[in-house]
């Protein structure tokens, strides 16, 4: 018999460690918390501090890229109209029309990011064909690992291209650009723990600063000289790629860099909600970035020489200095876009099952996306340290950014295309006309981008290879693993009958098992009984499970079988947490006492018993040997369970079996 104390019925599913499972499944949150207008007001500052950092810096070195990376460009009216066009067009498909209208429609319960994305075109498909559905499912892991490429170097590029501002007001500051940077992004990845809720507080009014400053400054060339608006017809663009194909070929390498935070926008839509992002962008940043780009496009056809560094030179000399200093905190910004989008697909990626059990840290009591990796965190700021002292300028790194994001592009579009057809029921002629339109941009923009892979490209091409084959090999080990550690539990049911039949002698005091569900046996429940040939006076099974929630009161959280016997002493409690409530194992069983079901409790007497496997490798079939050792070595370094459920230590018992992978 089941006594529920609450109707909320969470989700099946969950992506624990194989090698040490966790409480059980997590709910998928359904959306953003309401609140009020001035927490939206606060939603939407916060997206500007956090989502739109990355774009918003890329005026820094776009232009700058573009005018550089190819000599044969001439900065006469049409070159430089031509190259004002694309960038325009290319921010306008790409950012206001594919992400901001059309991507962002495509949440996964309120998630953002190819991950979620992924999962949603798995839905879509699994019904009709399991198949397809783990296609797609792979193809958003590679996603991923050309999005962590990009997340490596988007700080990198960031905080040196503001910094080098610095040798632009005097040559002599050079040699400080590197110790910096790196002492600017050692305090941006330390400052990670407070959360995106808190950094985008901070972060936000001065980003919409960094945003006015963008459009005045863009403003005042413009003002001067008019004529530049002629660059935001799409005439240039096309004449330009029509009397220069190799030169707009080569450019559009670096006209990407206009746009490489469109990404991040996405990954970053469950800390803040589809509303705010969209309302930030077509009120702040586009019109801000538009301005700016026109204004350098204006001071290079003014004065050509200025196509060294057009935006530090399109301010009057006593602005360039705070300017740098403003544009330092704008990349440090920058840098959190992608940071906080990373921590939004690593937990994507647990939750399907292709990275174990991570330690995340909710930091909003409003927003079930704003979240904390420290992992993820860690790993990022060495990759980072390591880019910016390997290549020491931006204007090395540009040559190494582009070819994973571009590849994202492509992912991106390829999965919204199945979410469209198989879940909205777009029609075929509206789903071949999307991928024609953005598809042939963006395989232009990632095969002009190939062209970096031996300057550079090749080291975001070698991150996401290693996060790719860790994503696919996790997965694979745990399908492997599931089906044997399930074999070895055994049907819950059929264990608890045998202790009926051999009368096994019970011992005083209450044994707690945490465990995913109450269909199979906790292994640490079945060592026990073999090696000790007795079983507690009280056996309790504990789920734990996540809801879409901050809060859950206890009244309500509460569920306890007896499992079909009121007086064997073995009942099943599944625990339903809200995402700010601690997963407080211990105050479950405190709180289950006073039921009717779980009466002779001796709270002083609770021990509690984890199940861990030891993961042996063997010759078996299913995964080459190196890769069974990268699953060895990546489900030895996950999350403790007994650290996440706060289980105390000197009543703890972790109980290993061993199963072959």
């Amino acid at each position: 018999m089941s006594e529920r104390a609450n109707d909320e019925q969470p989700a099946a599913g969950g992506t624990g460690s194989p090698a040490e499972r966790g409480p059980g499944p997590q709910a998928r949150p359904t959306g953003n918390s309401t609140v009020g207008r001035a927490a939206r007001w606060g939603l939407l500052l916060g997206a500007l501090g956090v989502v739109y950092g990355d774009i918003g810096t890329s005026p820094l070195y776009a232009l700058k890229t573009v005018f550089t990376l190819d000599r044969n460009l001439v900065p006469d009216e049409p070159d430089v109209f031509g190259v004002i066009s694309l960038v325009f067009w290319s921010i306008t498909l790409i950012v206001s029309i594919k992400y901001v209208v059309f991507i962002l429609r495509a949440d996964n319960d309120g998630e953002g990011g190819v991950m979620a994305l992924a999962a949603l075109a798995r839905r879509a498909l699994q019904a009709a064909d399991g198949r397809r559905g783990a296609a797609v499912l792979t193809l958003g892991a590679l996603g991923a690992a050309l999005f962590y490429g990009d997340s490596v170097i988007t700080p990198a590029i960031s905080v040196l291209s503001a910094v080098e501002g610095l040798e632009v007001t005097s040559p002599a500051w050079a040699v400080v650009v590197l110790p910096v940077s790196a002492v600017i992004l050692t305090v941006l990845f330390a400052g990670q723990r407070w959360g995106t809720g808190r950094v985008g507080a901070v972060f936000g009014p001065i980003m919409l600063l960094w945003f006015g400053c963008l459009g005045v400054a863009g403003a005042a060339e413009v003002v001067r000289h008019p004529g530049v608006l002629a660059g935001l017809s799409p005439t240039y663009a096309v004449l330009f790629v029509v009397a220069h194909p190799v030169i707009a070929f080569v450019a559009m390498g670096a006209v990407v860099l206009a746009i490489t935070g469109a990404e991040a926008l996405y990954a970053d839509m469950g800390h803040f909600g589809r509303a705010p992002i969209r309302w930030a962008w077509f009120v702040v940043v586009f019109p801000a970035l538009t301005l700016n780009y026109l204004g350098q496009g204006a001071l290079i056809l003014r004065s050509p020489e200025s196509r060294a560094n057009p935006f530090f030179l399109l301010l009057p000399e006593w602005a360039r200095l705070p300017m740098v200093v403003l544009a330092t905190v704008a990349t440090v910004i920058a840098s959190q876009a992608v940071i906080s989008g990373a921590f939004s697909v690593s937990r994507e990626a647990m939750r399907l099952g292709f990275l174990p059990h991570l330690r995340i840290r909710q930091t909003s009591q409003r927003e079930y996306g704003q979240i904390y990796a420290p992992g993820v965190n860690w790993s990022l700021f060495a990759a980072v340290m390591v880019v910016v002292f390997a290549f020491r300028s931006s204007t090395n790194l540009a040559a190494a950014y582009g070819v994973a994001v571009t590849g994202t592009f492509l992912i991106t579009t390829t999965l919204f295309l199945v979410v469209a057809r198989a879940l909205w029921h777009w029609s075929v002629r509206r789903v071949v006309l999307f991928g024609v339109v953005f598809g042939a941009i963006e395989l232009v923009f990632f095969a002009a981008n190939l062209a970096k892979v031996s300057h550079g490209g090749w080291l975001t091409l070698l991150i996401a290879i290693v996060v790719f084959t860790i994503l696919v090999t996790w997965r694979r080990g745990a399908e492997l693993v599931t089906p044997r550690r399930v074999e070895r539990e055994g049907p819950l049911a059929a264990f608890i009958g045998d202790l009926h039949a051999r009368n096994i002698p019970w011992v005083p005091g209450t044994a707690v098992f945490p465990h995913p569900n109450k269909e199979t046996t906790p292994l640490a429940l079945r060592a026990n009984v073999a090696h000790n040939h007795v079983r507690h006076e009280r056996i309790v099974l504990i789920t734990g499970r996540t809801a879409n929630v901050p809060h859950i009161p206890w009244e309500r959280r509460l569920t306890i079988d007896d499992l079909g016997d009121p007086d064997d002493g073995i009942i099943h409690i599944t625990a339903l947490f809200g995402f700010q409530d601690p997963t407080d194992f211990p105050e479950v069983v405190r709180r289950a006492a006073a039921h009717p079901l779980a009466s002779g409790i001796d709270l002083d007497q609770v021990s509690y018993f984890v199940s861990r496997i030891t993961l042996r490798c063997t010759r078996r079939p299913g995964m080459a040997i190196w890769r069974k050792r990268l699953f060895i070595g990546l489900a030895h370094n996950a999350a403790s369970q007994a650290e996440f459920l706060r289980l105390p230590e000197e009543r703890t018992i972790v109980l290993s079996a061993e199963v072959p992978v």
